[in-house]
């Protein structure tokens, strides 16, 4: 299978999950998805990771993005997990997390750690998986690919900033900045000459001839 990159389909496939069983692309349908893995069930940072995102449901629904987790335990320990993330959090997960003791999401995704990286991840030769983010859009296009170490736990603000980024530059011919944040100036595409980013918005500016900044038209809700 050749290896995944940005632009590439979401491989599908059918999992049972906390939520029952699912087809991906199903589940994914006319809305976005991140799909993140977890190393193991009962860890910490993961524990911490997935009461988070929990927090973010909100979040991410209002940006139409389902969330699905991965973990490499059986549905009996997610149930368990799920118990202790809920009450150290403070929280109600009600997303689905996959079940993938046999790691074929895991092996189908690229997402398994290996030894020369962190010996601490494989036990007793087999290999837990890292912390994999995959933004995929409702075409089932993979849009943005982070892969974190088991021992980093994951930025979710950083996640949902991106997915904004994504889906902004889909509706407007723009990029974002370093550190941007939604309401700030973009930057005009570069396919687009500043005689046209003047017709599109309100404001342009022009650091250099390949460098402008505009401010976005209020869009329609």
């Amino acid at each position: 299978m050749a290896p995944l990159r940005l632009g590439s389909v979401a491989p599908d496939f059918d999992a049972e999950t906390t939520s029952g069983p699912i087809n991906f692309h199903k589940f994914i349908g006319d809305s976005w998805a991140v799909l993140f893995s977890h190393p193991a069930d009962f860890t910490p940072v993961c524990t911490t990771e997935l009461g988070e995102v929990a927090k973010l449901a909100p979040e991410f629904a209002k940006r139409n993005v389902n969330v699905i987790g991965l973990s490499t335990n059986g549905l009996s320990d997610h149930a368990k997990w799920v118990d202790d993330i809920n009450d150290v959090n403070s929280v109600n997960l009600a997303f689905p997390i996959i079940a993938d003791a046999d790691r074929s999401v895991a092996t189908l995704y690229d997402m398994l750690d290996s030894i020369e990286h962190d010996a601490s991840n494989v036990v007793n030769g087999i290999p837990y998986t890292v912390r994999s983010v995959f933004v995929i859009d409702p075409a089932k296009k993979i849009r943005l690919i982070l892969t974190y170490p088991a021992s980093c736990g994951r930025n979710f603000d950083e996640i949902l900033r991106a997915i904004d980024s994504l889906q902004l530059s889909d509706r407007q011919p723009i990029a974002t900045p370093a550190n941007w944040q939604p309401g700030e100036d973009v930057i005009v595409h570069v396919g687009v000459t500043t005689e046209r980013a003047k017709e599109i918005f309100p404001t342009v500016r022009e650091a250099l001839p390949y460098l402008r900044f505009a401010t976005l038209p209020e869009e329609k809700k």
